[in-house]
């Protein structure tokens, strides 16, 4: 069996997919993207398919060695992403080739089962409100929200009661028995961080998402060791050698994006890692359907795994949703919080390519908005 065709489709709201032929008529689907630089990974995409064409694409690891490391210059986001998308659709036609779920190709399943938490957004309480009761009411018994929005970069102490009353809000709504993360989304300092974290820690969340940008882990430990709050960090780190020094400074939880951090090889990779530190797996993907299969069947083999993030209503994603590209949306059904194990060969999700083909039509240019402090100076988005 050989790689024949590789093609990529710009679909809205602001994804990249590709989809991977092989001469024998199987077909693996990946999603290779950087929200905001959709353009730049597709190029790369195309790049790297001038190794994968005429190759056999049951060499899973191999492809992904040459991919990684056979170029002078490795790694970044654009190159990770355009090979976790490709790493993906490798897998997909080697479970589709043997016949079983990538889950098994990776040792097999480890649990029946897989928690997933549901985002909710808004910065006002009712909002905030209405948002967690939909999500109780659909079961759920874990949401993520963000602490905050623009911060200054001297927080005010009216500032900072914000954040805890929004927290403490989400906490009375969900009760003891079910959690909230927060997301800082990299917006705070390390000092506000120290200040912020312990007035939360009574409010017990699951964990407190990148309180710092993710390219200071120098400053991490002390963030970390401030409060009893565990720190998850990682949807900007792309290969296992991002993760260490994060992992060293004392991180619960980590949080690989399949469609940024190598794909699902290099994620299981990352996951072995954090066990050395005793840190939980968490996969980013706030992203498409194939990416959301492929961190779910990472999730179903790896013994250290957490809780799953999912798209499905976010905010983000107004007007279109992941369930418009798949055939059928019961594949992302979850019952009481949890998402089933998947037992259709491949990543387990069948991709509608008549939908995908129409939205590549329309396509999308979508950029992050870019926020500025009431100075007028860049903000953190």
């Amino acid at each position: 069996m050989k790689i024949v065709d590789i093609e990529t489709f710009l679909v809205p709201p602001r994804w990249l997919f590709c989809r991977v032929r092989t001469d024998e008529g199987v077909i693996g689907w990946g999603e290779p993207v950087v929200e905001g630089r959709a353009e730049a990974v597709r190029a790369a995409v195309h790049t790297l398919a001038e190794y994968l064409i005429g190759q056999d694409p049951l060499r899973v690891e191999d492809h992904w060695q040459v991919l990684a490391n056979g170029g002078f210059y490795r790694g970044g986001p654009v190159l990770s992403s355009a090979l976790a998308g490709l790493d993906q659709a490798l897998w997909d036609i080697a479970g589709k080739t043997y016949g079983v779920p990538v889950h098994a190709l990776l040792g097999g399943p480890v649990r029946d089962r897989v928690r997933m938490y549901a985002w909710v957004g808004g910065d006002d309480p009712a909002e905030l409100a209405e948002g967690i009761t939909a999500r109780i009411e659909a079961g759920f018994t874990a949401v993520k929200m963000n602490a905050v929005g623009r911060l200054p970069a001297a927080a005010t102490m009216a500032d900072v009661s914000a954040v805890v009353d929004r927290v403490a809000l989400a906490r009375e709504l969900l009760g003891p028995g079910r959690d909230v993360a927060i997301d800082f989304h990299g917006r705070v300092s390390a000092a506000e961080a120290r200040r912020i974290l312990p007035l939360l820690a009574p409010l017990q969340p699951m964990f407190a998402e990148e309180p710092v940008l993710p390219d200071r882990p120098h400053v991490l430990r002390d963030v970390v060791t401030a409060s009893s709050v565990p720190v998850a960090v990682g949807e900007r780190l792309y290969s296992r050698w991002d993760f260490r020094p994060v992992l060293e400074a004392g991180v619960a939880v980590v949080q690989p994006d399949l469609s940024h951090a190598g794909g699902i090889s290099e994620t299981r990779r990352i996951a072995a890692l954090a066990e050395v530190w005793d840190a939980r797996l968490a996969p980013h993907c706030p992203l498409g359907p194939i990416a959301l299969a492929a961190s779910l069947q990472v999730a179903f083999a790896t013994p250290n795994f957490l809780i799953q993030e999912h798209s499905i209503g976010i905010h983000y994603n107004q007007g279109d949703d992941l369930l418009d590209y798949v055939a059928d949306p019961e594949v992302f059904r979850f019952v009481d919080g949890y998402a089933a194990r998947p037992t259709a060969p491949g990543l387990g999700v069948e991709v509608d390519e008549a939908a995908v083909r129409r939205a590549d039509q329309i396509g999308h240019a979508w950029r992050n908005p870019v926020w500025r402090h009431d100075d007028g100076g860049r903000a953190e988005w």
